[in-house]
């Protein structure tokens, strides 16, 4: 195969981060919500436009809708990339860089008014295409901290925080080849724990919700 040129190859590169953050952007949330006749997200409980908050709607079914919808706009860039991307010159910074692209458009969607959710779903997602040992080893510690703890975004800092460490010291492990990958896992840690900064602040103060206790908003 004939190498691709510099400008080529980040013309290419631009082209997919773009479509990774556009779809990023698509607040599943809010789009679902309003398909189903609930109340915006944004507008109760913790007014986090993501599906912890939607099930708060007293709507189970949406909130698992959102749940995979928000997973599957992570994870479809990346396989995408992953699948069809190395004779465009795609490779593993490219996969890292569409996995971020997806999850900073969550966070702050160009389609509203850049006000996004926390980020767990779609990071979840990423992982789930970047490696499944790896998203396996991150939903088992997610599982453990939420069974033992009840606080769901505890679990979710807890498991951001471990994702890159599994990545980096996974023994043997095909995914460890490129720092760039476990770069873009750091950054994603980072701004994860950034969003549940105000979580944080009521677990030190004793006054975070617990799983299962949380009552439904009035319509």
């Amino acid at each position: 195969m004939e190498s691709l040129s510099p400008w080529a190859l980040l013309g290419n590169t631009l082209i997919v981060v773009a479509a990774a953050y556009l779809l990023g952007s698509l607040s599943f949330a809010v789009i679902v919500s309003r398909l189903m006749g609930l109340s915006d997200p944004r507008s109760y409980g913790s007014k986090n436009p993501g599906a912890t908050n939607v099930l708060r709607s007293g709507s189970k079914v949406a909130a698992v809708v959102t749940l995979l919808l928000d997973a599957a706009k992570g994870w479809l860039p990346v396989v995408a990339v992953q699948q069809f991307g190395v004779p465009y010159g795609l490779e593993a910074s490219a996969v890292a860089l569409v996995g971020l692209a997806a999850f900073v458009g969550h966070l702050f969607p160009v389609f509203f008014r850049f006000q996004g959710g926390k980020g767990v779903a779609t990071a979840a997602g990423v992982v789930l295409a970047t490696n499944p040992w790896l998203a396996l080893a991150v939903g088992t510690s997610w599982l453990i901290i939420a069974y033992f703890s009840r606080y769901v975004s505890l679990a979710s800092v807890v498991a951001a925080v471990f994702a890159p460490v599994y990545y980096l010291f996974g023994d043997g492990m095909a995914w460890r080849a490129d720092n760039s990958i476990a770069l873009a896992l750091a950054i994603m840690s980072g701004l994860l724990v950034w969003r549940h900064g105000a979580n944080l602040a009521r677990l030190v103060a004793g006054t975070e919700s617990r799983l299962g206790k949380n009552k439904a908003p009035g319509h």
